[in-house]
């Protein structure tokens, strides 16, 4: 009996040109996926038209009402009917997909929209008359004279009304208005010299506005970390470190926040190409590899970085949608961007996030302050003396006084007071075995001391395995792993790589490889397993830290138990010294594991907490 297979009928099928509404239909499935993707595509015909003002209104989280105002160049009356068709552009001209220079160039957006929601576009250029033209479903209508001052109007309703059954697949109107936003802020990002507002118009009138940005002015570096500010957080401004690196002509510009200023997911890692906001897994898989050594795997770094090359370097042209990339050259923009971090958080130095003292502050904060009706002066210094003076016990208590005095003494000679001129200060105290109190001349440090030198012995180790090399460990008997031909070939495109962590690796014949050295410091291990892993993150990320990151995780082992212990008394010159090592070691200001190693109160902040402000 035949097996039926739904997939072929009983007769042979006829070939036929489907008709333009069908295609716009299919192409929007590709290029409009939800209504966040059709602002996308309308906010980016807006700068490549010259805006310098976008507004982006929408209404029930985009799905009744999408309308983008911009003041560009504008599309003249006879250009209008001509720029609802397929593949018609201005962006190129088609003789080089390459060489591209603008957010758009496949001339798709505006037809499937039109294939799939109520479409209307007003447009004036400079010294002309406006114009307006519709299209509903795929049925374009005349083009009408229209009133408009300059620049266009999109106006998108009924998304997905012609088909339907996309609108099922929709989300809340709260999470498309969400991912609406995300949009607009990362090509807000992409464009600090341009002013951005975005405004929601659920159930008519003005509406609110849920995000505004106004056109950034001064220099590039400038006029991003403001733009950053204002998208992501101030708290992000300040915690970032300016990133601006070159390299076989490819350049690196942005700002990478420190390791303890991390978050719980990938949510704060916004990264572009030529200024297109991109998720591409090499880049991902370039920043992981950069924050390995300070992070924990369950946390991820913040970042806003720029690539930027020669159009000829990248292929754009992968996918409608335009978030994926090919680089011509990935092992280029991966070195980039992992040597360009790991060079800005070793310079760096000892800093640490400011969120650590915020956080600190908030805890030591009572729920329910006490608030006094009216605020005293703070007296003089020479006032507060005459007052002490007049207030100290005449008998008896004096004497007993001297003997049993609440002021606690320095720990350090005079001499070594200069200390408190030092980024970490001197230090003044140690609490329960464990937490150093250092003065500074704005404020106090409280510094963990297991954590701090935890991360002093493991950046000393590592100075060692670098300048002498990882020793390897030979085999008695090689292990022979059984892979594909292309996952050997892959596998064995790193052997050079891998030999230098102490891993060495041969061909065997066919898919296989022979395991011959393994690096020492990892004892005995399951050769093959590790293998697999290593292929495992080629695939995931297109290049492996994995052996790496095992020897890294041992020598933090290392250093975890051969660091100074909690509980242990330490003497004032060994306290100091210890603050004098961390302000000289890169990465201090976080231990292995990215949490701080120390917090920084400021006088003032201190003041605030007991209400002498």
């Amino acid at each position: 009996m035949n097996a039926h297979t739904p997939h072929i009928g009983d007769s042979r099928p006829v070939i036929r040109q489907l008709d333009d509404a069908a295609i716009n239909r299919i192409a929007a499935g590709e290029v409009v996926e939800r209504p966040s993707s059709a602002v996308k595509e309308l906010v980016e015909n807006a700068i490549d038209a010259g805006a310098r003002r976008i507004e982006v209104a929408y209404a029930d989280g985009g799905k009744t009402l999408i309308r983008v105002t911009d003041d560009g160049w504008g599309i003249s009356g006879t250009e209008l009917p001509l720029a609802l068709s397929r593949h018609a552009t201005s962006k190129i001209d088609g003789s080089d997909l390459l060489n591209i220079h603008s957010f758009g160039f496949r001339g798709e957006a505006l037809p499937s929209l039109g294939a799939v929601g109520r479409l209307t576009i007003t447009s004036r250029v400079d010294g002309g008359d406006a114009h307006r033209i519709s299209v509903n479903g795929g049925q374009m209508s005349a083009v009408k004279p229209a009133a408009l001052s300059q620049g266009t109007v999109v106006e998108l309703r009924d998304l997905f009304y012609a088909t339907p059954a996309r609108l099922k697949f929709m989300r809340t109107d709260r999470a498309e208005a969400q991912a609406i936003g995300d949009v607009v802020k990362r090509l807000a990002m992409a464009e600090p010299s341009v002013g951005f507002t975005l405004r929601d118009v659920s159930g008519g009138g003005e509406g609110r506005v849920t995000f505004r940005a106004d056109p950034e002015q001064g220099d590039l570096f400038d006029a991003l970390h403001r733009r950053l500010a204002r998208v992501i957080g101030a708290e992000f401004a300040e915690n970032a470190l300016q990133i601006d690196a070159e390299r076989d002509g490819f350049r690196l510009t942005g700002y990478a926040a420190l390791p303890t200023y991390s978050r719980g997911s990938s949510v704060a890692q916004y990264l572009f190409v030529n200024g297109r906001p991109v998720r591409d897994k090499l880049l991902i898989g370039a920043l992981r590899g950069a924050y390995a050594d300070f992070l924990s795997r369950d946390r991820h770094p913040a970042v806003a970085l720029f690539v930027d090359c020669d159009p000829h370097l990248v292929d754009v042209n992968v996918h409608p949608a335009k978030s994926e990339v090919r680089f011509r050259e990935p092992g280029i923009v991966r070195g980039l961007i992992v040597s360009a971090l790991r060079h800005a958080l070793a310079n760096a130095g000892h800093r640490a996030s400011t969120t650590v003292a915020g956080a600190t502050l908030g805890a030591m904060r009572p729920e329910a302050p006490f608030s006094p009706r009216y605020q005293m002066d703070r007296p003089s210094a020479g006032a507060m003396r005459a007052n002490y003076q007049a207030q100290a016990p005449q008998s008896g208590f004096a004497e007993m006084a001297q003997e049993y005095s609440a002021r606690v003494e320095p720990l350090v000679e005079e001499p070594e007071l200069q200390h408190e001129t030092l980024p970490l200060g001197a230090a003044r105290a140690q609490l329960h075995e464990n937490y150093i109190i250092a003065q500074t001349e704005t404020g106090m440090v409280i510094v963990d001391q297991h954590a701090a030198h935890e991360r002093l012995v493991y950046e000393r180790l590592k100075a060692q395995m670098a300048e002498n090399g990882v020793a390897a460990q030979a085999l008695l008997i090689p292990e022979i792993v059984e892979l594909s031909e292309g996952d050997a070939a892959r596998l064995l495109a790193l052997s050079g790589d891998l030999q230098k962590l102490g891993l060495g690796i041969e061909p065997f014949g066919g898919g296989a490889v022979a395991v011959r050295e393994t690096p020492a410091v990892l004892g005995e291990i399951n050769a093959d397993a590790l293998v697999k892993d290593v292929l495992d993150e080629l695939d995931d990320y297109g290049d492996s830290q994995l052996v790496q990151e095992k020897i890294e995780a041992i020598l933090s082992r290392v250093a975890c138990h051969g660091s100074v212990r909690s509980g242990r008394r330490m003497r004032a010159e060994e306290m100091n010294a210890l603050l004098r090592e961390m302000e000289a070691t890169p990465h201090s200001g976080q231990c292995n594991h990215g949490r701080p190693t120390y917090v920084e109160l400021k006088l003032a902040d201190i003041e605030r907490l007991f209400g002498r402000t």
